[in-house]
């Protein structure tokens, strides 16, 4: 997946580089219109990261030409919060638009999301003999399907579109507040982890790992 994101505040732009590397997107930086525009005509990226106030004009025109001549997704990631914009964003035919400052969890749900709609992603996820169906929110182990519950499904999706990856428990915990809407403690984590590797039948922690002291990986 090739992301296009289009930001001039390098602090923005570093972090988010390195949020997207980490979950195995490509990123291409850019910060004008002008530039912006150049890469359009002879570059194609499966989603477009759009800020609204550039340096030399508007993130709203740029929406409008990708629009005119191709299907690339659009989110427009601003700090311009005012309803108008957001209703014209969204009305130009971008498929998002989130406010600054967001959670980094929030924004990599919300990219898949939007690429799954525009069919640039697969609906399900595959690690080892698991099997996670993002359209009917289905979870299957060598077949069979295993109920979980909103907050155990929320993890293990997050775990399993990035597998191998390191997920702290601080990453974890503000998914789990993110789904839940309440806060949930330290312990809660423990135990709510413990719950999916039962019904996994992972009991020895052989498929999803504890690095002790930091947090869960995603092995097999």
């Amino acid at each position: 997946m090739k992301i296009l994101l289009v930001e001039d505040n390098d602090a923005i732009i570093m972090g988010l580089v390195f949020l997207l590397n980490q979950e195995g997107y490509g990123v291409e930086t850019v910060k004008s219109a002008g530039r912006t525009r150049e890469l359009l005509q002879k570059e194609e990226y499966d989603l477009v990261l759009l800020d609204i106030a550039l340096p030399d004009g508007s993130g709203f025109d740029i929406c409008s030409q990708i629009k005119e001549g191709s299907k690339t997704p659009i989110i427009f990631l601003t700090a311009k919060e005012d309803e108008l914009d957001v209703v014209k964003g969204l009305d130009m035919g971008a498929d998002d638009y989130i406010v600054k400052p967001f959670r980094n969890r929030e924004l990599l749900s919300r990219i898949k999301s939007v690429l799954r709609r525009s069919g640039r992603a697969s609906a399900k996820l595959r690690w080892s003999d698991l099997e996670l169906d993002l359209e009917t929110g289905k979870v299957f182990r060598e077949g069979k399907e295993i109920q979980l519950t909103k907050l155990e499904y929320r993890i293990l999706s997050s775990m399993m579109s990035c597998p191998g990856k390191l997920f702290t428990r601080e990453e974890i915990l503000a998914d789990i507040w993110d789904v839940s809407g309440n806060f949930v403690n330290d312990n809660t984590l423990s135990v709510t982890m413990k719950r999916i590797r039962e019904k996994l039948g992972d009991t020895q922690g052989q498929l999803i790992k504890t690095v002790r002291g930091m947090g869960y990986r995603l092995e097999g």
